[in-house]
């Protein structure tokens, strides 16, 4: 999902897989507008994202007992080591090899992170508990905290999902929107690339005229919905003829995204706390129009492929899990790396409504995005389909991000 991910400014539920465009939450819609600064001196890179805790320190951090199931409710254990698996087969390619040959981080390698992933999965295979777990973590692990957005340890937390739409193989009076697949002839483009409104028009019905003629790929019958997928990069579509299509994030052009919901905020549409993905959808439906005027201020534009049904994938290459891979900023965070997220996160409570409950989840860090930049920013993948979105866009909360490594 995040090969592309923008989950660029749009919210909780808008992010950036594949660019991780990710969600199109009360987060993004708080993105600082850019001030011109002067030049300053850039400290090291170890000094910018991660600090090795004391012993002292990391005896307060609290451990995750929802891999076995917790109040009742069954555990995750299968998946969290499945989870895993992807990860170490991730770090055992050429392409981790390349990409920890430029990690900046002291003491950080490619090799101490599979040991310590590796290990770290015969640990959650041996305990029986979390507390047997919890002490055999602090007797042979280090952790390495995010120092976020504050260089305080504060961390943002959005979340992003796989959308379930319906779809057509062929366009209808009833489908009309396309995604569509990457032009040949696209790196021959002059930059900057056509803006969205330039591509497909105010409406988003004239792209049949221009670039992007004949290169549809599949057709929505809800122009938000179509919009929806380029912010998440990927999405799982029931066509009309019975069968499934999955697609992902192919490319994009030049433009940098701009988050909707941070425009109808500074119009004086939402203010920040009404603002969640069940209520832009709302508004949306109920103002059809008003979707000319606001999704073409999202000049990006995202090109998708027909992933033949495999699950949506993290930047690095494989599946992500539920609430157990995370997006992170991967010029600062080790790829693939076992992690710890103290946070909130939404889960329906016994009346189906979403209430936040405070989490200490070991994840894999699996995943970035276009608008998960800098220590202070992680997107939690919640899933696929509509419970996953709604969970995905009321995640708008701070915590910690740990990183766990063998001594």
């Amino acid at each position: 999902m995040s090969k592309g991910y923008q989950k660029l400014g749009m919210g909780n539920w808008l992010r950036g897989k594949i660019f991780r465009y990710q969600l199109l939450t009360i987060a993004f819609c708080v993105l600082a507008i850019a001030f011109a600064v002067p030049v300053v001196a850039v400290p090291p890179l170890q000094t910018m994202s991660l600090t090795q805790l004391s012993a002292s320190e990391s005896e307060s951090i609290a451990f995750d007992a929802q891999i076995w199931g917790e109040n009742g409710q069954p555990g995750d254990k299968a998946l969290l080591l499945k989870s895993i698996d992807y990860s170490l087969g991730y770090l055992s390619t050429a392409a981790s090899a390349n990409a920890y040959s430029r990690y900046q981080v002291a003491g950080i390698t490619r090799d101490r992170v599979r040991r310590s992933l590796d290990r770290f999965r015969q640990l959650v295979i041996n305990s029986t508990t979390p507390a047997q777990l919890q002490q055999s973590v602090k007797q042979e692990f280090v952790f390495y905290k995010s120092i976020g957005k504050d260089s305080k340890g504060t961390v943002a937390f959005t979340g992003y999902f796989e959308p379930t739409y319906a779809a057509s193989r062929s366009p209808t009076a009833e489908y009309r929107y396309p995604l569509y697949r990457v032009p040949p002839n696209i790196a021959s483009w002059p930059k900057p690339h056509p803006t969205r409104l330039e591509l497909e028009g105010a409406d988003a019905l004239q792209a049949s005229k221009g670039l992007l003629r004949g290169l549809e790929l599949v057709w929505l019958r809800d122009r938000f919905q179509a919009f929806l997928v380029h912010v998440q990069g990927s999405a799982r579509l029931q066509l009309t003829d019975g069968g499934v299509m999955t697609v992902g994030f192919a490319g994009k052009t030049s433009h940098s995204y701009t988050g909707v919901g941070r425009e109808l905020v500074k119009d004086g549409k939402f203010t920040l706390e009404q603002l969640n993905l069940p209520k832009l959808t709302e508004y949306f439906a109920n103002s059809p129009a008003e979707m000319n005027k606001y999704l073409p201020k999202n000049q990006s534009f995202v090109f998708f492929r027909d992933t033949n049904g495999v699950p949506a994938t993290g930047s690095i290459g494989v599946p992500v899990t539920a609430e157990r891979s995370i997006a992170t900023d991967k010029s600062l965070m080790p790829p693939g790396a076992l992690a710890l997220i103290s946070t909130k996160l939404p889960y329906p409570n016994a009346a189906g409504k979403l209430e936040q409950n405070a989490v200490n989840r070991y994840v894999l860090d699996q995943d970035t995005g276009g608008a998960i930049k800098g220590a202070g920013r992680v997107d939690v993948f919640m899933g696929t389909g509509n419970l996953a979105g709604d969970r995905a866009g009321f995640i708008n909360s701070t915590g910690e991000l740990y990183y766990p490594l063998l001594k």
